[in-house]
């Protein structure tokens, strides 16, 4: 009682019966709410849970008391505008930015003051790709391969940062390049539900949900609109992320080359492709990354070249199989794209090391000799531990 909502109750009509941040202010209140059999969105309500989850491996990982732990409610833990600390280690940075940004794109125009909360969401996430680019990435990468957590959302923060690292490399400046970050991080807005559910499903697509997907770059700029995003390039960004320079994309079959829109679309398809279904396996990053560079032609594609050189052929949070026969996970890109550092994880007899073994791929006794899918590698990684000793 005298506590506020976390989200918004509605009637089976969908008629707003109470907003998100209001209270029941009597048992004669809360009485008349009931009479009209209230709901939740199923949106709102995963959002609300993900925030409690996340807070609590938070404390939990942070060696918090007992008491404190067991004092946390999932009203308490709701992602509505977390004071994100300026020296919180990378993992549990992202894992408030992760929270935050789910929330937002499952509640849409639902979400209070969205364009805020999206603006904070951009700019601690640009901090975190200046100052901890391996480590944002090897915590993203590996969030990829995490069925519990919003896949939506995930891709949309990992193609945003690849976006912030490769902008300057291309010559993009910084109008260009923060219209990239914001539409790789709502270019899904408008199917954010269907695309974590079309990321967990074992079969192919039905046509509803091919329907949906050409749609949804349309139904995401009404969205954006809507929510008073006024950024032409933005909007622009969002509207041809999937137009070709052939005209054979979608929605409307336009031509698009511009640069803005080539990276954006890199970014998407890279994420999309490193990222495991269950209807297939997580394509090698090894692969992605040559086709890449390779471009639509099978000739060097420059842009490509460059997405290449900023992440590598093998990111930090990927699994490889150095010459050693030792198979790890990669922490650092190195000086050149095939050369990242590596901690090994499990022996050459197939067996878990007892502690990770950090190998420099310089050394030809360690180099990677295969980009290896998640699935390959049976061990539990600890990317807190890993990256306290990188």
């Amino acid at each position: 009682m005298h506590e506020p909502v976390p989200v918004n109750i509605w009637d089976a009509k969908g008629v707003l019966l109470l907003r998100k941040g209001e209270a029941i202010t009597s048992e004669q209140h809360r009485g008349v709410l009931m009479l009209h059999a209230p709901l939740v969105l199923a949106a709102d309500w995963q959002a609300l849970n993900y925030g409690y989850t996340t807070s609590l491996d938070r404390m939990v990982r942070g060696n918090e008391s007992l008491i404190r732990i067991a004092g946390l409610s999932a009203l308490s833990a709701a992602p509505a505008a977390p004071e994100w600390r300026e020296e919180a280690p990378a993992p549990d940075a992202w894992a408030d930015l992760h929270a935050s940004l789910a929330a937002l794109l499952h509640q849409g125009p639902e979400a209070g003051q969205f364009l805020e909360r999206l603006l904070k969401v951009q700019a601690r996430g640009d901090q975190l790709w200046d100052d901890q680019p391996d480590n944002s990435l090897l915590v993203l990468v590996q969030l990829l391969f995490d069925t519990r957590v919003s896949y939506s959302a995930t891709h949309a923060l990992l193609a945003a940062g690849l976006c912030a690292m490769v902008a300057p490399l291309a010559g993009l400046d910084e109008s260009q390049r923060r219209a990239l970050v914001l539409a790789a991080l709502t270019m899904n807005l408008g199917m954010t539900r269907e695309h974590d559910e079309m990321a967990r499903q074992p079969g192919p697509l039905s046509s509803a949900q091919r329907k949906m997907v050409r749609e949804h770059p349309q139904r995401g700029v009404a969205l954006l609109r809507q929510l008073g995003v006024m950024d032409p390039e933005w909007i622009r960004l969002v509207a041809q992320h999937h137009e070709k320079p052939d005209g054979t994309g979608y929605p409307k079959g336009e031509r698009v080359d511009r640069i803005t829109h080539r990276l954006l679309q890199m970014a998407d398809v890279y994420v999309a492709c490193i990222s495991p279904r269950k209807s297939r396996g997580a394509l090698l990053s090894q692969q992605v990354a040559r086709e890449l560079y390779m471009g639509g032609h099978r000739a060097p594609d420059q842009l490509g070249a460059l997405f290449v050189k900023s992440v590598g052929f093998y990111p930090p949070g990927s699994y490889v199989r150095l010459a050693s026969d030792e198979l790890g996970v990669v922490v650092r890109r190195g000086a050149k794209a095939n050369e990242p550092k590596v901690f090994a994880l499990v022996g050459r007899q197939g067996l878990p090391l007892g502690e990770p073994v950090l190998r420099d791929t310089v050394d030809p006794a360690w180099a990677v000799k295969a980009s290896l899918p998640p699935g390959e590698v049976k061990v539990i990684v600890n990317v807190d531990k890993l990256i306290a000793r990188c």
